[in-house]
């Protein structure tokens, strides 16, 4: 079993059903289950300014799924919620990346891990460092480091 955390993020629709929906499915997944949660967060709309706030959390999970296999999964997953890929970082029922799996690092056309951006990312960073303070983003380093040079990005903490 790897354990993997995946991001969770929605703003259209219900985004918090949205999201605590995402949790449940992801801990039906095939050979996988939801370890712990990360609380919900509030956070700006990052890229394209002119949407709605949206939420976000951080699933922690153990499988013995490959990342690819997760992918297919996390992208179906999406596709359910009604995800639409009209433009970069446009609104979304529900948005799922795999951000870290084990140690593993991958650069592929399709997938890589870790995520290329969390490190830049307060609505991540602050949910995935509730779960696991001395997490270390593989080619980065601590997230507790990444997170104090983004200290002015605003994510709230909901529930």
């Amino acid at each position: 079993m790897t354990l993997a955390y995946v991001g969770i993020g929605s703003n259209l629709g219900d985004p918090r059903a949205q999201v605590l929906a995402a949790f449940q499915e992801l801990d039906r997944l095939p050979h996988t289950r939801v370890v712990k949660r990360s609380s919900l967060w509030r956070s700006a709309p990052v890229g394209y300014a002119d949407q709605p706030d949206f939420i976000n959390a951080v699933a922690e999970i153990e499988t013995s799924l490959s990342p690819d296999e997760i992918l297919v999964q996390l992208k179906s997953m999406e596709a359910r919620h009604g995800r639409e890929r009209s433009f970069a970082n446009a609104p979304r029922t529900l948005d799922l990346d795999l951000l870290l799996f084990g140690n593993t690092t991958l650069d592929t056309p399709t997938l890589r891990i870790p995520h290329p951006r969390m490190h830049e990312r307060a609505f991540v960073l602050k949910p995935l460092l509730e779960m696991a303070p001395e997490v270390v983003i593989p080619g980065i380093g601590p997230a507790k480091t990444s997170i104090e040079k983004i200290s002015f990005q605003k994510a709230e903490r909901i529930a």
